[in-house]
C-alpha cells in the first residue's frame, strides 16, 4: 500500500506540460477542482475526464502510475459510495434489511466517486509535473500579495514544498522500518485492532527519530548555505508568463465557463445532480 503512494514525486520531462509555468499549472488545478465541484451530469463529468486524460497523454505520464495514487483513498472512495448509494432518497430500485437502493442514490455515488478520482488524479498530475523548486517559487509568486499583510509567504510556500518532497523519502523509510522489523518477527497483518495498533509502535518511534534526524540536517545544510528566508533573495529563473501559459488557463476558463452553462442550461435534464 506504502509503495501506491506517489504524491510528492517529480517525474522529469520535456513535454509541452512540463513547460508550462508553475504558476499557470497551480491556476489551472483550482480552476479544474472548482469546475468538479459544479459539475453535476454525465456531459460535465465527461468534459472533465477528457481534459485530464489529454493532460496525462501530453505529459507522457504512465496512466497506471497515477492510478496508484487513487488506491490509498479506495477505502474512503467505497465508502463514499455505499452511502451515497443506499442513504438517498428516490426511487427505489431494491431494498435489504435498512438499507435501500435508489436511483438517485446510484447515479449521486457515481458522481461523487468521479469527482474523488478526478480530484485525487488532478491534484497529483501537478507535483508529477512540476519540480518542488519550481513549485515553491509558482507558490511564492501566486501568495506575494499577502506579503503586504506581513505573512511569511516565502517560508509558508518552502515549507509546503518542503512537505511534498519528503513525502516519498518517509514513505521509502517506513518499508526499511518495516522490512527490518518484520526481518526480527514483527508481524503487522495478523490480530484485532488493539494488536495491529500495538505493532505499529515499533515503526513510529523510529520513524519519528529519522524525521527528526533528516529535519536537523536539512537545517544545518541550509544554514551552512546561509539561507535567512526570502528577504532579498534573488532567482536564478524568473517565473514570465509565455502565451501557451495564458493559453492553458483560457482553455481551462473556458472549460469552467462551459460547466457552469451546462449546469444552468440543461445538463441536469440528462442526467444531473443538484449539489
Amino acid at each position: 500500500m506504502l509503495r501506491d503512494i506517489t504524491l510528492g514525486q517529480y517525474f522529469p520531462g520535456d513535454t509541452l506540460i512540463h513547460r508550462l509555468d508553475p504558476r499557470t499549472k497551480i491556476l489551472v488545478v483550482i480552476l479544474y477542482i472548482i469546475a468538479l465541484f459544479v459539475s453535476t451530469s454525465y456531459v460535465t463529468y465527461g468534459i472533465m475526464a477528457a481534459i485530464l486524460i489529454a493532460e496525462v497523454a501530453i505529459a507522457k505520464i504512465k496512466f497506471s502510475t497515477l492510478l496508484k495514487s487513487v488506491r490509498p483513498i479506495l477505502f474512503i472512495i467505497i465508502l463514499t459510495v455505499v452511502l451515497n448509494a443506499f442513504y438517498t432518497p428516490g426511487e427505489p430500485i431494491f431494498s435489504v434489511w435498512i438499507f435501500t437502493l435508489t436511483r438517485e442514490g446510484l447515479r449521486t455515488a457515481l458522481f461523487m466517486a468521479a469527482r474523488l478520482i478526478l480530484l485525487v488524479m488532478s491534484s497529483f498530475m501537478l507535483t508529477y509535473t512540476t519540480s518542488p523548486i519550481m513549485l515553491t517559487d509558482g507558490l511564492e509568486s501566486l501568495l506575494s500579495p499577502l506579503k503586504k499583510l506581513g505573512a511569511p509567504v516565502h517560508e509558508l510556500a518552502m515549507m509546503m514544498s518542503i512537505a511534498l518532497r519528503f513525502i516519498p523519502t518517509l514513505i521509502e523509510e517506513t518499508q526499511k522500518i518495516m522490512s527490518a522489523q518484520k526481518a526480527r518477527g514483527a508481524e503487522f497483518d495478523t490480530g484485532g485492532i488493539i494488536d495491529k495498533a500495538k505493532a505499529l509502535l515499533p515503526i513510529l518511534v523510529p520513524l519519528f527519530i529519522s524525521s527528526f534526524r533528516r529535519a536537523d540536517e536539512l537545517a544545518v545544510a541550509m544554514e551552512a548555505r546561509c539561507y535567512h528566508g526570502g528577504e532579498g533573495r534573488t532567482k536564478l529563473h524568473d517565473l514570465r508568463f509565455k502565451g501557451i501559459d495564458y493559453a492553458a488557463i483560457a482553455i481551462m476558463a473556458l472549460a469552467l465557463a462551459a460547466v457552469i452553462v451546462l449546469r444552468n442550461v440543461g445538463a441536469v435534464g440528462i442526467g444531473g445532480i443538484d449539489s
